[in-house]
């Protein structure tokens, strides 16, 4: 067996190619943190692409890892539920309490997606991207030129933050708050910003009674916004929400506005730096950009996976999935599966197919914040493209220790003026 804790990726790729199938388990954080997991699902993609592991940390859990059937267990919400949990781990005390609308089944999903998907609507978005546009212009004319920096901490997450604390109408000067809960969310005691599950439990609390309050304060017919809170505070279906309800929906709407736009950020900064020729070609034609943003989206894949629970016995590819097996849809394989994707490692940013990718999901659980995600990318490469020749990665990039957040926690850059 693999030692997962000093894995690197040239010992990964030996061992995915010789080991016997049941011994690999792609749940392992330490995959992601050495960006090590390629060859593993390589290998399922291939020789098994519906695989059992018996025996992981979270428990036996099926991995779905090509791209066709990502998508068929995505859009089949009759035979798999969302209500146990969206991600490989258990919810607390596994008795089904869905906590947000993602992790809900068909009506109450759609209920309450209904709600707050308005202030991602088109006509909203389109009022959005003038703000967003100032603010990524103030960002990126704060970086000192020629002179390293980190450039997650100061783009990836600036700009996230701003745009969420716009979204929630949440006090602005305190917009931090939003990344730190929703890092802890995620990551927990290893995120490093606090060492143990009970200081998690402590601070999602504090989260809840910040949200509570705001809730209560805009829950009265005669506050006017147009923001999330107001909107979750004021509609019949969602008013009366239990505190735990509350605390999932909000914690759900944190962390699809921050991770995906924001380790996207991070991830088109490194691809394009692991691709000149690719960097090339921007320069050469910025109206590439849209379909780069797809592209970086798909070669990123900013959260790895989303999980499923057979509600049923289900013979599936050949494998029968029992009632309450946990099925893993690996997002970050079914965007490398060549038989999609030519040259699938590869960013190719005028890819025909780039929009093929899987990374917000498919049918109704598809992300509601895709396209806003889009959008801040979008502004954001054609700002840089105003100003700078290029963001030239000058060390390693430095991973979340996580098998759901495919991120980065440092990336030290420099900037080229034009």
């Amino acid at each position: 067996m693999i030692e997962y804790e000093s894995i690197t990726r040239e010992r990964a790729a030996e061992y995915a190619q010789t080991a016997d199938l049941k011994d690999l388990d792609v749940s392992n954080w330490h995959l992601f943190k050495a960006d090590a997991h390629w060859p593993f699902f390589e290998r399922l993609r291939r020789d098994d692409p519906v695989h059992y592991h018996s025996d992981s940390r979270y428990g036996p859990y099926w991995s779905v890892t090509r791209h066709d059937l990502i998508k068929a267990i995505d859009t089949d919400h009759q035979r798999f539920s969302s209500e146990r949990n969206i991600t490989i781990v258990d919810s607390p005390g596994g008795d089904g309490n869905s906590s947000s609308f993602i992790a809900m089944d068909p009506p109450k999903h759609d209920q309450q997606r209904k709600v707050v998907s308005p202030v991602v609507g088109p006509r909203n978005l389109g009022e959005m991207e003038s703000l967003i546009r100032q603010r990524v212009i103030s960002i990126l004319e704060s970086l000192p030129v020629d002179e390293e920096f980190n450039w997650v901490e100061r783009v990836s997450i600036e700009l996230t933050t701003q745009m969420l604390a716009t979204l929630f109408d949440f006090p602005f000067e305190e917009r931090r708050k939003l990344t730190f809960w929703s890092d802890i969310a995620t990551l927990g005691p290893k995120s490093g910003l606090i060492d143990s599950w009970d200081e998690v439990t402590v601070e999602l609390q504090n989260c809840l009674a910040t949200f509570q309050a705001l809730f209560a304060e805009r829950a009265n017919s005669e506050h006017e916004g147009f923001d999330l809170i107001t909107m979750l505070a004021q509609n019949p279906e969602t008013k009366d929400m239990p505190p735990f309800e509350l605390l999932g929906n909000v914690m759900l709407l944190i962390v699809g506005g921050n991770d995906t736009t924001r380790n996207s950020i991070s991830g088109g900064v490194w691809a394009l730096n692991q691709f000149p020729d690719e960097y090339d070609k921007l320069r050469a034609n910025p109206k590439l950009i849209p379909n780069m943003v797809a592209e970086i989206i798909r070669w990123q894949t900013p959260l790895t996976h989303m999980r499923r629970t057979a509600k049923e016995d289900v013979e599936f590819h050949g494998k029968t999935i029992k009632k309450g097996d946990k099925v893993v849809m690996w997002y970050v394989s079914g965007n490398r599966d060549e038989s999609v994707f030519e040259n699938a490692d590869r960013l190719i940013i005028d890819r025909p197919n780039a929009r093929a990718h899987v990374s917000f999901g498919f049918g109704l659980h598809r992300c509601m914040g895709n396209r806003l995600a889009e959008m801040q990318l979008r502004v954001l490469w054609e700002e840089i493209q105003q100003r700078f020749h290029k963001i030239e990665v000058v060390g390693a990039p430095q991973r979340s220790l996580s098998n759901f957040i495919k991120g980065y926690t440092h990336l030290p850059v420099r900037v080229h003026p034009l």
